[in-house]
């Protein structure tokens, strides 16, 4: 987060908003700074990526499932609104860390352990222990004592939008983007690499409430796409994973998404239609 902090610094903060005297590596002004970029990145992530989703991937067929909300679209994004800058308080703390040099982040491929190699495999681990810790704290969430207070919220929408995506009650939001942010303080990785996951995992998030159940058909039992996190909302106990099946066959939540056996939401409208 350092790179955008520098750049913000350079093109819009020194120059035109805080006093001559004021430097730049002053720790309160540095952490207004993130607040202020950590909320206009998030909001513009979720809103141009959200509505690019709506209008051109998502079904608006799914609107006319009976378990579809009223006003359901604007109820999502005012939640979601309203949850995001409290979202980003723990958040903030983490990339002032980083900024600080706390974490293991580096500039240089040269300071790769592995050089370009240490670059993709450290993607690929960031992937893989990512979604190992989202299924547990997702896994948690969904506990009697955590469920009605934190996550419940999230599963009001069954059939969701990719808005849903995060409309989350700000303590389960943060809790299930904690693994993203832990990474880079325990293994090495590339800044802009890190900033590009970053961008990778909202975007992520958002294609698996997007309500296209196309999946390559050998990849629909590893890869967990937006037919898996349909079931999830709608059925409650399955597919906690985020980007892979895995964790959920090994902890023994998996259900093949009901879309790919002829009885998903798409098809309960096709019968609805029929009669």
């Amino acid at each position: 987060m350092d790179l955008v902090l520098e750049a913000a610094d350079r093109h819009l903060l020194t120059p035109y908003v805080y006093p001559a005297g004021w430097p730049e590596g002053e720790p309160c002004r540095q952490l207004l700074s993130l607040f202020v970029i950590t909320n206009l990145g998030a909001l513009a992530l979720y809103l141009l990526f959200g509505t690019l989703s709506y209008y051109f991937i998502f079904d608006h067929e799914l609107k006319k499932h009976p378990q579809f909300l009223e006003n359901q679209v604007n109820r999502e994004i005012a939640y979601a609104l309203r949850s995001l800058p409290w979202i980003s308080v723990p958040t903030v703390a983490l990339f002032f860390a980083e900024v600080r040099g706390y974490s293991k982040l580096y500039d240089n491929i040269e300071d790769s352990p592995y050089g370009w190699a240490g670059v993709f495999l450290s993607m690929l681990s960031f992937l893989f222990f990512t979604d190992m810790g989202i299924y547990w704290i997702h896994r948690g969430l969904h506990h009697k004592l955590f469920y009605k207070r934190f996550h419940k919220p999230h599963h009001l929408w069954k059939i969701a939008t990719p808005f849903a995506s995060h409309a989350f009650h700000p303590v389960d939001g943060f809790m299930q983007s904690l693994p993203y942010h832990v990474y880079p303080f325990l293994f090495p990785l590339h800044k802009i690499t890190y900033l590009g996951l970053y961008i990778f995992v909202n975007v992520w998030t958002i294609s698996i409430h997007d309500g296209d159940y196309r999946v390559p058909r050998l990849l629909r039992h590893v890869i967990n796409g937006s037919a898996h996190h349909t079931d999830h909302h709608l059925y409650f106990d399955y597919n906690y994973g985020q980007y892979f099946t895995l964790w959920d066959k090994i902890g023994g939540s998996y259900k093949s998404p009901t879309s790919f056996e002829g009885k998903g939401p798409h098809d309960y409208l096709r019968k609805l239609r029929e009669k």
